[in-house]
């Protein structure tokens, strides 16, 4: 799973319409301060918002805050009440809970810009014990490679979040738009307040950022046919959707639980659905269908061939760490739109860490036939009449139907970045447009490009960028990152300061003793 903050939700069916802004507004390309005036609502003027109150957002406040930036100068307009919320939900909906690892390594340290204490250091000290520090010190030679406890990162976000003053900058809220402001800057309109009692405020700022994270939760198409044809929200499932029931039922009853996608939420995925069989004795038979199978090192180039097998092909993180920062990263920032799409395709796609204990339960799987692997296309879907579902499979092999009591849709979280109304909205009257990836086109700093309103610049960070100038947006490094560039693009501007080696040390100092970057 992806390593960055929200997803925004969409109006539900009879409640008002919070997302429309009164008609005067929303006709209008490019609001003025007398067109905002006139509409009687709450006008706040702070000069830097961030939208979307998850990691992202945290990453890009927690940099300007150490850059020396007020909190007053400072809002994040989110509905969540901890940068980590969402992000928790959807790994624990994906079948991370907090004493599991995530897929980050140790230096991608959400709390810490400087990466040090790493994840295993802190783990090291915590627990008494020199071994996270070896396994790092030796991976991925002589061990696999280290990532942290999912709990370990939330209680240290949260802590960050307190030290810079996150309450005091959190606006509550919803951002439905984001207009040009005549003069330059922009107008952020914000929806608040319970359901059937929303109120508009206005927030007028020099600077917008966006980090809103996955947009919405998407389902392969035949999956998404059946669940609209029949209604049927029980036995098909996405993996980041909460889906408990799957497991408890499997674990009681004789239960054929298909499993579709091949990255590191399907792993995570199989290996409860292991964990299940061998610690509660569940009589579950797992079905793994694969689109397309891989059986052996993946790659053209000497550089860029990763092992595979077994349908799985094998990377320790989703990208090569040389895309965080190497050379692949320089190369990526210098290519042409085109060339970035291209390099982006050949070092990421599917993958997975090749993890030893899920490997053997594959392994014991394969021999008890509690685990078996199909191949094919899925050309339909229907309910069986003795109940459960039939899977209609076509591939090389020809037809052939799969029967099964549910299905986990573990092919991805992704969404057309045009479906959510705000990023649609500047695609269709602020000036940003596509990237060849169909994400938001930005520059090296992080800028929406077209989006500009001199003196004020419009930044974007996370998945809505993938594409752009860095490979890994969604991880809790690039979250970093694109925070330090945009960072670096306002202190040119005189926003704030550079963050320089004195005042990066005197930062780290404050850190570490839990002070406040003021």
């Amino acid at each position: 799973m992806s390593d960055s903050g929200t997803i925004h939700p969409a109006a539900t069916p009879g409640s008002v319409d919070i997302a429309r802004p009164p008609a005067d507004l929303e006709q209008v390309d490019v609001w003025s301060d007398e067109l905002v005036a006139r509409q009687g609502m709450q006008v706040e003027d702070v000069p830097f918002v961030s939208v979307g109150g998850g990691l992202g957002s945290l990453a890009m406040l927690d940099t300007l805050r150490i850059a020396g930036v007020p909190a007053a100068q400072l809002r994040t307009v989110t509905d969540l009440d901890s940068p980590e919320e969402t992000y928790r939900l959807l790994a624990e909906n994906s079948q991370i809970p907090p004493h599991e690892r995530l897929r980050s390594d140790s230096g991608s340290v959400m709390d810490n810009i400087w990466g040090f204490p790493s994840y295993a250091i802190r783990e090291a000290w915590r627990k008494r014990s020199l071994a996270p520090a070896w396994q790092v010190m030796t991976e991925p030679v002589l061990a696999e490679f280290f990532t942290p406890q999912a709990g370990q990162v939330y209680e240290s976000v949260h802590r960050e979040a307190a030290r810079i003053g996150w309450p005091a900058m959190r606006r509550e809220g919803y951002a439905r738009l984001v207009r040009r402001r005549e003069g330059g800057g922009y107008f952020t309109l914000v929806s608040f307040g319970p359901p059937g009692q929303r109120q508009r405020a206005v927030i007028r700022s020099t600077y917008v950022h966006l980090s809103v994270g996955y947009l919405g939760i998407r389902l392969l198409s035949d999956l998404q046919e059946y669940r609209e044809r029949s209604g049927d929200h029980r036995s098909v499932v996405n993996a980041y959707e909460s889906h408990d029931h799957v497991y408890e039922t499997a674990a009681f009853r004789p239960t054929t639980v298909v499993v579709r996608g091949s990255g590191i939420v399907a792993a995570r995925v199989l290996q409860r659905l292991f964990d299940d069989r061998e610690r509660r004795n569940a009589p579950t038979k797992i079905v793994h269908l694969f689109r397309n199978y891989v059986d052996g090192p993946q790659g053209d180039h000497a550089t860029f061939r990763r092992p595979g097998g077994r349908g799985f092909a094998y990377q320790g993180f989703n990208f090569p760490k040389a895309s965080w920062g190497g050379q692949l990263r320089e190369r990526l920032e210098g290519a042409s739109p085109e060339e970035r799409a291209e390099l982006i395709d050949a070092l990421g796609g599917t993958n997975v860490p090749k993890r030893r204990v899920w490997q053997r339960q594959m392994d014991r799987g394969l021999a008890n036939g509690s685990y078996e692997q199909r191949v094919g296309e899925v050309e339909g879907v229907r309910a069986a009449p003795a109940g459960g579902l039939v899977l209609e499979v076509g591939g090389d092999g020809g037809r052939y139907e799969v029967a099964a009591d549910f299905v986990i849709d573990a092919t991805g979280l992704v969404a057309d970045i045009g479906q959510d109304r705000l990023i649609g909205d500047l695609l269709e009257r602020g000036g940003a447009r596509r990237n060849p990836k169909g994400r938001l086109d930005v520059g090296t700093s992080f800028d929406v490009l077209g989006a500009e309103s001199d003196p004020g610049k419009l930044y974007a960070s996370g998945s809505i960028t993938l594409g752009g100038p860095y490979a890994g947006v969604d991880s809790f490094l690039g979250l970093q990152y694109s925070a330090l560039a945009i960072a670096d693009d306002l202190a040119r501007a005189g926003f704030c300061h550079r963050i320089g080696p004195g005042r990066s040390i005197s930062q780290w100092w404050r850190w570490v003793r839990g002070r406040s970057p003021d």
